[in-house]
């Protein structure tokens, strides 16, 4: 008789194999358009309808604040549903309650009953998966779940819902291929997910979408405001290692004092800007949420949920530090924070996707660094030999190494115990290398 978890892996390889999904073949699985979606929900009885939502879009950092607002909503006594994508070792990692994932018997009972709905309609995997989201969290009755927006806003799957909150928590260039190929045109995608009557929280203003927001806000009659406005946010004296704490002002008045969190990484920062403000906006809609579960929540992030993956230390001496960061903006911050932390030579073990545009991410990087070009063991994985020919026309030199594990060994081998390596470049490669 088969085991459960041998169960659980056969239906997830029938999903992998039947269901085109987006991070392993890219353009192939997108799709334009929610008719899909919205088929797939009257389908399945419109589950989202059961529980409160949060919408959290933006091209960094909604994970992120996905997570710190999971952890406060779950600090203050909510049963909290959190979707988010893409996941790092277990596809359960996407839908969670109380930061428990998703039960391996709910994946197999789901997909058996619906499978046959799937083979005819042919969903892409990440529709399916806000499909299996929403029916759990009905399920098991969730009081609110938060949404993190795969890719886009107006067009993601999930977008269907009707929020009690949208976030946005950022715009810069990503995805290019499909959001367009300036700022202007991704915030016009991103504020796709502002709904009628309900209001926006965007994290940062930026002079070249701050009217963009405003224009769908105001057609949408949504209560508009921008957290970086309202909050300004300094870093308290610490070692960068140690849970950085922060005091946070409005003008001249103190809101908090040592307001910790457990998330490494200055960008940060931005992110709890932003989780406050919404926090300001979700009482203000009847949600209980005090002072103290405020800190509670954010100095324990990681544990509340399981969040990873951002600034993550797999090891020290030699530091290796392993981060999610893809793009040009969230890359940018790393490089100058591995550069500012002065710990020795720098290694980088590097791995992009085919379609991303990297002319202007690989200026970002060092010339005077030791680099391990490596592939993640994904279709979309750019090869290891052409990433290195084109970091080669940015003076950027190293070795060549098919597979990510021989890459981060060849790293270690190499360097002294006060250097630091540095993983990243694709969320694949840091999920292989955790």
């Amino acid at each position: 008789m088969m085991g459960r978890t041998q169960k659980y892996e056969q239906v997830l390889e029938w999903m992998f194999q039947q269901i085109p999904m987006y991070q392993r073949q890219g353009q192939a699985a997108y799709k334009a358009d929610l008719s899909a979606t919205e088929a797939l929900d009257e389908y399945m009885g419109h589950p989202h309808r059961s529980f409160r939502t949060i919408h959290v879009g933006g091209t960094n950092g909604k994970g992120s604040v996905a997570h710190m607002l999971a952890s406060v909503l779950q600090s203050a006594g909510y049963r909290t549903g959190l979707y988010t994508s893409p996941h790092l070792n277990d596809f359960r990692e996407r839908i969670k309650v109380d930061g428990q994932m998703v039960d391996q018997d709910f994946v197999i009972s789901f997909m058996e009953r619906n499978q046959e709905h799937f083979l005819q309609v042919r969903p892409s995997f990440f529709e399916m998966t806000v499909a299996m989201a929403f029916d759990y969290f009905r399920q098991v009755q969730v009081d609110v779940a938060v949404i993190e927006v795969g890719l886009g806003g107006r067009l993601d799957s999930t977008n269907i819902i009707d929020p009690d909150l949208s976030v946005i928590t950022n715009i810069s260039l990503d995805h290019t291929q499909f959001l367009g190929d300036t700022v202007e045109q991704i915030a016009r995608e991103k504020a796709g997910i502002i709904k009628e009557n309900k209001p926006v929280v965007v994290g940062e203003s930026d002079p070249r979408t701050a009217d963009i927001f405003r224009e769908k806000a105001l057609a949408a009659q949504a209560e508009l405001c921008f957290a970086d406005q309202h909050y300004q946010i300094t870093r308290e004296e610490g070692g960068f290692f140690e849970n950085p704490c922060y005091t946070i002002l409005q003008g001249q008045q103190v809101i908090y004092n040592g307001l910790c969190t457990d998330l490494l990484g200055s960008y940060q920062s931005r992110n709890i800007v932003t989780t406050l403000r919404a926090v300001d906006v979700l009482n203000g809609l009847g949600y209980a949420l005090a002072g103290e579960q405020v800190r509670q929540g954010l100095s324990n992030v990681g544990v509340i949920t399981g969040f990873r993956g951002r600034w993550f230390i797999l090891q020290n001496d030699p530091l290796i530090v392993c981060d999610t960061a893809h793009n040009e903006a969230g890359l940018n911050i790393n490089v100058r924070e591995v550069q500012r932390l002065n710990r020795g030579r720098l290694h980088f073990v590097l791995s992009f996707v085919n379609d991303k545009q990297l002319d202007a991410i690989l200026k970002l990087f060092p010339t005077s660094a030791s680099y391990y070009f490596t592939r993640a063991s994904i279709p979309r994985a750019l090869e290891e030999d052409k990433l290195a020919e084109m970091a080669a026309r940015y003076g950027l030199t190293g070795q060549c190494y098919p597979v990510a594990g021989d890459a981060l060994q060849a790293a270690r081998d190499q360097a002294r115990q006060e250097d630091l390596i540095y993983v990243g470049g694709s969320t694949f490669l840091v999920s292989e290398l955790i």
